[in-house]
């Protein structure tokens, strides 16, 4: 069949869904998981810091503290900064997002691997007694970030996730609408 001038005629557009090969839409449940525990990570990585720095007695300051416990503090910080950024750009459905839930879950993972070689002098036996003897706050914070931090590295790292961040809904096009081109000036 041909149009008019003698060239092919093109079918008209179908209308969005009638059609059209598109790819499904992916769900979302294990990227909205991992952006919730990333917030709840980012909170429990924020305890740290922040309850070290009101307990610091009076008369002292922060400068007072040894430096590599001032590192890690920071690590702490920049840690639940990250997670903080991260859960958020993964409720926008943001591709980065994802990226910085999966920085976050491992850099929590080492912080608290490398807390007892700067505070306790590599004594791992003596800081697990304490995160798993539950005595106060900040052991059973400790104990939760040891559980949640893999479980936000692996929501984050799996296939599904990454796909619902990576999707992008189809254009719909208007239906026989075909786009206008016309020819170039001349003076």
């Amino acid at each position: 069949m041909t149009g008019p001038y003698g060239y092919p005629a093109q079918q008209p557009p179908q209308p969005y869904g009638y059609g059209q090969p598109h790819e499904p839409r992916p769900s979302g449940v294990t990227a909205f998981l991992a952006a919730i525990l990333g917030l709840v990570l980012a909170a429990m990585t924020g305890y740290v810091p922040i309850h070290t720095f009101i307990s610091i007695p009076s008369g002292y300051s922060i400068g007072d503290l040894p430096g590599e416990v001032l590192v890690l503090l920071g690590v702490y910080l920049m840690t639940a900064l990250l997670l903080l950024i991260g859960a958020l750009a993964t409720f926008f459905r943001s591709f980065a997002g994802g990226i910085l839930l999966l920085i976050g879950s491992l850099l929590t993972i080492a912080v608290i691997f490398a807390e007892p070689l700067v505070a306790l002098d590599g004594k791992y036996d003596v800081y697990f007694k304490y995160l798993f003897g539950f005595e106060d706050l900040g052991a059973i914070i400790g104990v939760a970030s040891l559980v949640v931090s893999p479980v936000l590295f692996l929501l984050a790292v799996i296939p599904p996730t990454f796909r619902y961040l990576r999707y992008r809904r189809p254009i719909p096009q208007a239906y026989g609408a075909q786009p206008q081109v016309y020819p170039p000036r001349s003076w």
